[in-house]
C-alpha cells in the first residue's frame, strides 16, 4: 500500500467537504475518485498534497503520516500534483517551466534525466521547449502541466481533471497518456468527472458524492454498476 487515507475529514471555514473519507492506492495502480462538482474530490487531493489539512483523519504516505506536513515537503516524498486548470507560468518558456519543477532534485544528472525520460513521453515539448506557455493550446498546456509534475519524479502522480476544457479527441489522448504514465511505473490517482474514460482506465475507483464514499470497486465493474450508469454515464 503507497497511500492510506483514514476516516479524513476536511473543511472550508466550519463546512465540511470531506466527511469520513477512507480509501487507499496501492502501488502500480491507476485507482479514480469520481463524483459531480462539489462532491470533495478536489478536496481530497490539495490535502494529500498539503494544501490544506484534515480536521480529523489520517493520511500515511509509504507507511509513514503527512497529514500535516507542508505542501514543499509533501513534493520532496515524491508526490506530485496538477491541479484543475494547469496552473502554468504562461510568460515563462516551456523549459523553464518544467526546470520549475524539478526543484526538490538534488543533482543535475537527475534534472537532465527527468528532462529526457518527459521530452521522450512529450516529443512536442522538446521541439518547443524556448517557447512561452501561453502560446499553447489547451491540449499542449495541459502535456506540459504533466510533463511538469512529472519532472520531480513522483512514486504518486495526482492529476485533478485533466480532461476539463479539451475536446474530445485530446481528452482521448489525455487519457492514453495518462495510461503511458501508468505502465512506466508511476502509481496514479485521478479526480475526474469524465467518468467514463477515467473508469476505463482505473484499476480501482471511488464514488464521491457530497463528501462521502458511495461506492467503490474495480473500474470495469463500476461502469456497470447501475448507481454510475444513471448518475454519470447518462444510461
Amino acid at each position: 500500500m503507497l497511500l492510506s487515507v483514514g476516516n479524513m475529514s476536511v473543511g472550508y471555514k466550519g463546512l465540511m467537504a470531506v466527511q469520513d473519507v477512507s480509501f487507499h492506492v496501492d502501488k502500480g495502480e491507476v485507482v479514480s475518485l469520481i463524483g459531480s462538482n462539489g462532491a470533495g474530490k478536489s478536496t481530497t487531493l490539495k490535502t494529500i498534497a498539503g494544501l490544506m489539512h484534515p480536521q480529523k483523519g489520517d493520511i500515511l504516505f509509504d507507511g509513514s503520516p503527512i497529514d500535516h506536513t507542508p505542501a514543499y515537503d509533501i513534493v520532496k516524498k515524491r508526490i506530485s500534483m496538477i491541479p484543475e486548470g494547469r496552473r502554468l507560468f504562461g510568460r515563462l518558456s516551456v523549459l523553464d517551466n518544467l526546470l520549475l519543477g524539478a526543484y526538490a532534485l538534488v543533482s543535475r544528472t537527475e534534472i537532465e534525466e527527468a528532462l529526457e525520460n518527459v521530452f521522450a513521453l512529450f516529443p512536442i515539448l522538446e521541439s518547443r521547449k524556448n517557447q512561452r506557455a501561453d502560446t499553447f493550446s489547451g491540449g499542449e498546456q495541459q502535456q506540459l502541466a504533466i510533463a511538469r509534475g512529472l519532472m520531480s519524479h513522483p512514486s504518486l502522480l495526482m492529476l485533478d481533471e485533466p480532461s476539463l476544457g479539451l475536446m474530445p479527441k485530446l481528452v482521448s489522448e489525455i487519457f492514453e497518456i495518462v495510461g503511458e504514465i501508468a505502465r512506466k511505473g508511476v502509481t496514479v490517482l485521478l479526480v475526474e468527472q469524465n467518468v467514463f474514460e477515467a473508469l476505463q482506465i482505473s484499476d480501482r475507483a471511488y464514488v464521491l458524492q457530497t463528501g462521502r464514499i458511495v461506492l467503490e470497486g474495480k473500474g470495469e465493474d463500476l461502469l456497470k454498476s447501475d448507481l454510475v450508469r444513471q448518475a454519470y454515464l447518462g444510461m
